[in-house]
């Protein structure tokens, strides 16, 4: 997993005023705000949501102890009740954090919730997840589950996608650049997991020189953490927010 800093934070601020007026034009907010209809348009935004936000959601349903076809139906429920409701500009011009809103929607919908009304009945309909992937994907998870909370899990769960949104979008310009050779490469600097590769090693397999990895690199961060900012300033409705939400997002990974 890429490492997360404070610098992060501060080199945020820089873009705020720059790029900020981009970033709140179509946050997801609006995007939820466009799944209420039935259009294209509609149901594209409603498949956006779902890929940042199913999995934490679901992993705060399988916490409360639901099994996972269970967890699956009442997560796709929460979603489709979810947007029909109209009270949704409401939260977003009271300067709520995405966030937050959908966590409380969600327990405020489980505490509520009677099986038999709110799952989506077997074979109707195509879920938004397939199960499958879902499994796979815990299966996968390398976070002790059994030790967290669901609150816990939910917030970890939503900064890890929001890293892995990050890195795919970082990764697709290094593509079309034509440097995907460099990114694979560079990507292991930003885990900080050990001290391997050194910018030495990755200099030698490329063929470049230590200063021009190291040039290199240091637009790489400069990128990701400019994207990163990006996808934070998509899940709040005012930019005073952005900060906050980033440092939320840093010490739910640091801890």
């Amino acid at each position: 997993m890429p490492a997360v800093d404070n610098g992060a934070s501060g080199s945020a601020t820089g873009q705020s005023t720059q790029s900020g007026a981009v970033a709140f034009t179509t946050t997801h907010w609006s995007v939820v705000l466009a799944a209420q209809g039935e259009s294209a348009e509609a149901k594209a935004a409603l498949e956006k949501l779902c890929r940042t936000y199913w999995w934490p959601l679901y992993g705060f349903v399988r916490r409360e102890g639901y099994k996972p076809e269970e967890a699956q139906d009442l997560t796709q429920a929460f979603f489709a009740r979810l947007l029909e409701r109209k009270d949704l500009e409401t939260v977003r011009q009271e300067k709520g954090r995405l966030r937050s809103y959908l966590l409380a929607s969600l327990k405020n919908f489980l505490s509520k919730a009677r099986h038999r009304e709110l799952t989506v009945k077997r074979g109707e309909g195509r879920p938004l997840v397939s199960l499958e992937d879902l499994l796979a994907r815990e299966r996968a998870d390398q976070e002790p589950s059994h030790k967290l909370s669901a609150d816990r899990i939910y917030e970890r769960r939503w900064a890890l996608t929001l890293l892995e949104q990050v890195l795919v979008r970082l990764r697709a310009e290094y593509e079309a650049a034509g440097k995907l050779p460099l990114f694979d490469r560079l990507k292991e600097l930003l885990a900080r997991e050990s001290g391997e590769p050194s910018q030495a090693e990755i200099a030698a397999e490329m063929q470049m020189t230590e200063n021009a990895v190291k040039q290199a690199f240091h637009r790489m961060r400069h990128r990701y953490r400019q994207l990163l900012h990006e996808e934070i300033a998509h899940t709040v409705a005012a930019p005073d927010d952005v900060e906050d939400e980033l440092r939320h997002f840093i010490a739910v990974l640091q801890t």
